[in-house]
């Protein structure tokens, strides 16, 4: 993860929005004709950033929240309460189909400006089978008109809504008999088959939300219909779901801020890619932070993402995640680079076609307004993108 593959003074030729050439620059002008030459003009030219975890697609805010949380309400407080992911539920039940497309359209305008260029969203605020439904086509809806590339997620499994309060099993029983099944249909009709894209289920295994049993049938039931699999685990409470989401083929296991020895271990030795949400603990005022160092150095794969969301994540920037994550959890921004790129890539399935600069791949490419790519984690609180390359198109410009 130290090496970003560095090339001074280099050139990339772009055909049908693939990477065709990739090299010096006297090399590949020696080699290629263009139609259309951009000069960066000695900045950085870097692989377009990959969000591998979002929870764009909602209604309202949680501002008054916001308050809440600076003087000193805690995060399962404000759930247990109300509050936290149920108020987001209650407006995004209410906000209509349309609504939800305008404000997602204005989020990944952010993330885009950003240098985001393929992002995961989940489901997760309906708790309800329409309104988790409504939700999956905002998302299909949101990939067909915005540049951004999107992964989409079923999370039914992100709380325990108010009318099942007593009844968490009953729930479960909700989303595996009827949810997931009617999910996978609406993909396979909206997306010409679900081989279009990967695409996901998640489960949030911890305190006051699922518990270890609950969490291995929803994957489990998923894992049949022939979703990939990802879980949020160990953000509070160590319930073993690291070990049991790695056991039944995980793409990625999420937030880790309470795994165990034993589980970094497993996570080091299988597929499974480790996604990091510093963001989170930042916008919580948290001096605690998933231990990313031993993560990686225990040879872990580690992902980094904003977790785009109204509540713990407000953030869409994949530049800030990264000077968060150098600072609180000491990864080198070479790390750090690879860690929104092809580590990101690979945690949403797809890094055998993007996430870095290489012949075959898709042409995602972010230009930096620096001849330093460590200036991306190293300087925050403004953008340093001056363009963003999408499949071989200039779809953002700075001003």
């Amino acid at each position: 993860m130290r090496d970003v593959g560095l090339i001074d003074n280099g050139a990339v030729a772009v055909g049908d929005g693939q990477f065709v050439g990739v090299g010096q620059a006297d090399e590949i002008v020696r080699e290629f004709e263009a139609d259309e030459i951009i000069d960066a003009g000695g900045q950085v030219v870097c692989p377009g950033f990959v969000d591998p975890h979002t929870h764009i697609v909602f209604g309202g805010n949680r501002l008054d929240e916001f308050e809440l949380k600076i003087k000193g309400a805690d995060y399962l407080e404000i759930l247990a309460n109300g509050g936290g992911i149920i108020s987001t539920v209650r407006k995004t039940r209410e906000a209509s189909f349309d609504e939800l497309v305008e404000s997602g359209m204005k989020r990944l305008d952010k993330m885009l400006e950003c240098g985001t260029t393929t992002c995961e969203i989940k489901t997760g605020y309906g708790l309800d089978t329409e309104t988790e439904l409504k939700m999956l086509d905002v998302i299909v809806e949101l990939d067909k008109l915005h540049p951004i590339d999107i992964v989409p997620t079923f999370l039914a499994a992100h709380a325990v809504p108010p009318e099942f309060k007593d009844n968490a099993d009953g729930y479960v029983d909700l989303i595996c008999s009827e949810m997931l099944p009617r999910a996978y249909d609406r993909l396979f009709a909206c997306r010409d088959g679900l081989t279009a894209r990967p695409t996901f289920v998640d489960v949030f295994c911890e305190k006051n939300a699922f518990d270890l049993d609950q969490s291995r049938r929803i994957l489990e039931t998923a894992k049949g219909l022939g979703f990939g699999l990802k879980a949020h685990v160990d953000e509070f409470t160590n319930l073993g779901g690291t070990r049991m989401s790695i056991e039944l083929g995980a793409t990625s296991v999420d937030h880790l801020d309470a795994i165990s020895d034993a589980e970094v271990e497993i996570l080091a030795n299988s597929d499974t890619v480790g996604i990091i949400t510093p963001t989170v603990n930042f916008n919580f005022g948290s001096a605690h932070f998933a231990d990313a160092r031993k993560l990686i150095d225990a040879g872990c794969a580690i992902a980094l993402s904003t977790d785009y969301n109204p509540g713990s994540a407000p953030c869409p920037s994949q530049p800030m995640a990264m000077a968060i994550a150098c600072r609180y959890q000491k990864l080198l921004p070479a790390e750090a680079m690879n860690a929104v790129t092809i580590n990101a890539a690979h945690s949403i399935g797809l890094g055998k076609t993007l996430g870095s600069i290489e012949v075959g791949k898709t042409a995602d490419m972010v230009f930096l307004n620096s001849n330093d790519y460590r200036l991306a984690a190293y300087e925050f609180g403004v953008s340093l993108v001056s363009q963003v390359i999408k499949s071989g198109k200039l779809v953002y410009e700075s001003n």
